[in-house]
């Protein structure tokens, strides 16, 4: 720990970074070429063996993932549900904080506060908190206005150059407010009125420590690269219902993360040594034996990015993300501090998510410098295969929200040949990270304010 601003918040284990990123790409490319020093009969062997476990288990999570969400009563009118008024009196209900941090977000700011304003929840126990982290477009004035129109709305200014990116945005709003719970949204963020209606309740019954709501996207139908996007947060709330139902783990993913205080606050804040918040906070949590829930229904709703160049910006910072929270606590992850479940799942989340893609490249290299065939085709035919399983199985559940892609042949073919995307990113990323110095940077997305019908 270290402190800042008079509190103490997550330093991270960040240390050793780069030393341990070369360990990793050196591992992974002994792994890609030594198949093709064995016999040629044998030299699928260790893809094969690879590809019946570890397609073996992703195949069994996304079956065990429900078509649909009994809890929740899928697809079903909100208004026919109890509210949890009916269920609560007022002074029963948790304190909420929502915050979001915001820098340069004139185009949707005013949108976000009036829709936050709109939501149900009783008087005296929602708080709505605004970070303008240096913007340096009309953002201030627009929530100066704002406060005008709404006095509840506290604003919090931070000067650009104040360092911890979002982290430090996050941290402030955590030291200067008291809400048993926190609510933390990105600034594009369409909620429902009814939102913490019903997410308070799934959050308080089900004895989560922190809740993630399923990631809706608004702007679908624009092009293809936004229609493939929303078919990924399907997958992805999919595959986390999955990976839950098996005793495995669910993460976070920073828009939509409901979060309570006090495990927060003895996690040590939000890591102000990573560029993304949601994925480490995410490992800190369960290192503290924290149960992170999935809420399919009602999502929150954002925009995608609608360019490649957008999308290659933002995947590398998830990438550098979900690979350092890795290589910073390892040790934890090994641990008697998981379940064997826990430490099941991980392991195999990491091996395809973040080593396969390596593994190939070094596959490849070889192949061409040896002259031999490509040794670990099967598991990336295995991993591609199950991708659009969980593409499947992701879109055909009912859901509130904007109209989820039809998962067509066409679509499945689409979104299986985009995800070839971290097969690019991910291996790039590893070389930056294992011989480039670490930049601190909030590498923000743009968003232009799309419009979508909220369901109330």
């Amino acid at each position: 720990m270290f402190r800042r601003g008079g509190r103490a918040v997550a330093a991270g284990t960040g240390d050793h970074r780069r030393g341990k990123t070369v360990f990793f790409l050196a591992a992974c490319g002994w792994a890609g070429a030594a198949p093709h020093w064995l016999d040629p009969s044998r030299s699928l062997i260790p893809a094969f063996t690879l590809a019946m476990v570890l397609g073996g288990y992703a195949l069994r999570t996304l079956m065990r993932g429900p078509d649909q969400q009994s809890t929740q009563s899928e697809g079903s009118d909100p208004d026919d549900s109890p509210s949890f008024s009916a269920a609560m009196s007022a002074e029963l209900f948790p304190t909420v904080d929502v915050v979001v941090a915001a820098r340069d977000e004139e185009a949707v700011v005013t949108r976000l506060v009036e829709r936050l304003s709109a939501l149900r929840y009783p008087d005296g126990r929602l708080s709505l908190c605004v970070v303008d982290d240096g913007s340096e477009d009309r953002t201030p004035d627009r929530l100066a206005e704002l406060q005008v129109r709404f006095p509840s709305l506290r604003v919090i200014s931070r000067p650009r150059n104040a360092g911890g990116g979002k982290s430090g945005a996050l941290n402030a709003a955590l030291a200067q407010t008291e809400g048993e719970w926190l609510l933390i949204l990105d600034a594009d963020a369409q909620l429902s009125a009814d939102q913490l209606e019903r997410l308070m309740p799934f959050a308080t019954s089900g004895d989560w420590s922190a809740v993630q709501m399923r990631k809706a996207v608004t702007n679908a139908s624009s092009n293809w690269l936004t229609r493939v996007q929303a078919m990924e947060m399907a997958f992805d709330a999919q595959l986390q219902d999955g990976r839950l139902a098996g005793g495995g783990v669910a993460e976070l993913r920073g828009n939509g993360e409901l979060l309570r205080r006090d495990l927060l606050e003895a996690c040590g804040g939000f890591n102000e040594d990573t560029v993304t918040d949601d994925l480490d906070l995410s490992f800190r949590l369960m290192l503290h034996g924290a149960r992170i829930g999935i809420l399919w229904d009602p999502p929150v709703q954002e925009e995608a990015v609608e360019s490649l160049q957008a999308l290659w910006k933002q995947r590398q910072r998830w990438a550098e993300g979900g690979l350092q929270r890795f290589l910073d606590y390892w040790p934890g992850l090994i641990s008697s501090r998981l379940t064997s479940a826990q430490r099941r799942d991980m392991a195999c989340f990491f091996l395809l998510q973040y080593a396969l893609p390596v593994v190939s490249w070094a596959d490849l290299f070889t192949s061409v410098i040896s002259r031999t065939t490509p040794a670990y085709w099967p598991l990336s035919i295995v991993a591609f295969s199950v991708s659009g399983v969980a593409y499947w199985r992701g879109c055909r559940r009912p859901s509130e929200g904007p109209d989820l892609p039809s998962p067509g042949l066409f679509n499945l073919l689409l979104g299986i040949a985009y995800l070839s995307h971290w097969f690019l990113v991910i291996p790039w990323v590893t070389l930056r990270m294992a011989f480039l110095p670490k930049r601190l940077v909030w590498a923000k997305t743009t968003h232009s304010g799309q419009e979508e019908t909220i369901q109330a």
